[in-house]
């Protein structure tokens, strides 16, 4: 069963419980500006109580994940959303109002309060997460049964997903080209400013608790090196876009483009985070660069202006919600299947930052670090371990980002790892982020990798800090770093490795085409097979030369 969200035209609705106590269930949404969910739940309401559930799913420490923080999110990111939920209680306390914290599961927690408070209407920001969409089902069961007045209005995203998937006679477009075709202009966001909330009304016997720190959810003794330095909340996404606007640049954003290796100034808005956990507006946004444009004198236009990238989050997200099993590759009816390698110790050293390749080990250890990274970083990593070099699946890469990411977004991050392992979407394989040369374009002196790379910071020559192991062991012994003892030696040759992945790649693409994608469990087996036979017989090979020549 799913939740299917209302037409835009039932978001302004007059409410039929005039004088009565409502509920407004914050999750993403996370603001004051532009929130049709809040608005409509303070309108003619006596008493409102605007309620954050903390999730054990998601905020339970995991003393056995490979970095600090639970199963399911890293410390950063749950650190930036205490923050935001401080920031958010302390704008609604200004409204008269304040944000209760409720422990447990969300969908029991608050089935309890709603039948102790004198409630007639609940309200929330509708969520194509299937997370989300199981939680709701329940809630919004309890609550018609009960005779409350449920709404649950699209303000995440720019459009309603399943008005663009109806419009393309049920199906969701799985191009940029279509969805836009189909999408128009997106609604404008809600422009009046609340200037007071009706009070909390009577607390009965629910537990009610501050906005907690990450000390109170058992974090006490969490040891990180370094955290974020990206402050969570709507008072900062606010600022931070006001700061973007300002600079003509936003004109002329084009993606891909911008320098990935720059992180004393990051070439972007760094505003993912914001929009992830609705801290900021999408169509406030959209707004904004639109008034924008209007002063200058030319600006870039979709897929790679900064609209345009509001535009892919769109077209992910109504790909997501469209597609059964989207964030797998079994049973995903847009995915390749391909016969990934099961190998853990390549994860790891790609996870810990240990492939020996400086350009990947910096990135990922700016992830462990920061939670975030550029968007062309990301493609580096990504591409390296998939197809690029280590063959290792998507879904497992998927996960690590998914933990660690500030900006972590359910459809958007398994859209990305399905393009960049040329899974969906995107299917030109031979195209590669090369993990020596990719980065040497931005940054040929290596700061960056010697920002996060401390080991390689001292005096390895920039003539090798792509490729620390060419240097003699002179050089390294000048530069305080034996390659194979201070910094790991490569986990693969990358001319070998792709060499591998690019054969791999073409086996199972010829498979699926001859099959129309219906590919089998047995018969991606097999493929498995036949390519690791190949792929001994071919070290078998060079081991024999390599015999011959000594």
């Amino acid at each position: 069963m799913r939740l299917f969200p209302p037409r835009a035209s039932s978001i302004m609705t007059t409410p039929t419980a005039s004088g009565s106590g409502s509920v407004v269930w914050f999750r993403k949404g996370l603001r004051i500006h532009d929130n049709p969910a809040l608005e409509f739940a303070s309108r003619g309401a006596s008493n409102l109580y605007p309620v954050f559930v903390i999730d054990p799913h998601y905020m339970k420490p995991d003393p056995y994940a490979s970095s600090p923080g639970s199963s399911r999110a890293g410390l950063n990111r749950i650190n930036f959303l205490l923050q935001s939920l401080r920031d958010l209680d302390l704008n609604l306390k200004k409204l008269g109002s304040r944000l209760l914290i409720l422990k447990g599961d969300p969908a029991e927690v608050l089935i309890q309060c709603l039948k102790q408070w004198n409630v007639k209407k609940l309200c929330f920001e509708y969520d194509t997460e299937p997370y989300y969409q199981a939680l709701d089902i329940k809630v919004k069961s309890f609550a018609v049964a009960a005779g409350i007045e449920v709404f649950s209005p699209v303000s995440h995203t720019l459009f309603n997903p399943m008005d663009i998937i109806q419009k393309n006679g049920g199906k969701p477009p799985l191009s940029y080209q279509s969805f836009v075709k189909l999408a128009g202009d997106p609604p404008s966001p809600l422009l009046t400013e609340l200037s007071s909330l009706p009070p909390v009304g009577h607390l009965g016997g629910c537990d009610i608790f501050e906005v907690p720190t990450v000390e109170d959810l058992g974090y006490e003794d969490a040891k990180q090196d370094e955290f974020s330095p990206f402050k969570g909340g709507e008072s900062e996404a606010l600022k931070r876009l006001e700061e973007c606007m300002k600079d003509k640049w936003v004109a002329n954003f084009e993606k891909p483009k911008g320098n990935p290796a720059a992180f004393l100034r990051p070439a972007t808005t760094i505003l993912s985070p914001y929009l992830k956990f609705g801290c900021l507006s999408s169509r406030y946004f959209y707004h904004c660069i639109q008034d924008a444009y209007k002063s200058v004198s030319k600006h870039t236009s979709p897929p790679v202006s900064l609209l345009g990238q509001l535009l892919w989050r769109d077209f992910f997200y109504t790909a997501a919600f469209g597609t059964p099993n989207f964030d797998r590759m079994r049973g995903n009816r847009i995915c390749k299947q391909i016969p990934w390698k099961d190998d853990d110790k390549l994860l790891e050293a790609w996870r810990e930052a240990r492939t020996g390749f400086p350009w990947i080990d910096a990135i990922m250890v700016q992830l462990r670090q920061w939670g975030w990274m550029h968007h062309l970083a990301r493609h580096s990593v990504a591409c390296f371990l998939t197809r690029g070099d280590l063959f290792v699946h998507w879904e497992k890469g998927r996960d690590v980002f998914e933990r660690l990411l500030i900006d972590s977004d359910w459809a958007i991050n398994n859209g990305n790892w399905m393009w960049l392992s040329c899974s969906s979407f995107f299917y030109q394989y031979n195209r590669i982020y090369s993990p020596i040369t990719f980065g040497k374009k931005y940054d040929p002196n290596g700061d960056y990798i010697r920002h996060f790379l401390p080991v390689l910071k001292a005096d390895m020559p920039k003539q090798y800090i792509y490729e620390p192991w060419t240097a003699p062991i002179s050089i390294q012994t000048k530069a305080n770093c034996i390659i194979g003892k201070d910094y790991p030696m490569p986990v693969v040759s990358h001319d070998l490795a792709n060499k591998e992945c690019r054969r791999k790649m073409g086996e199972a693409y010829a498979l699926n085409r001859k099959l129309n994608g219906l590919v089998s469990e047995d018969e991606l087996k097999h493929l498995r097979r036949k390519l690791d036979a190949g792929e001994e017989q071919e070290a078998k090979a060079k081991r024999s030369r390599q015999q011959l020549i000594g």
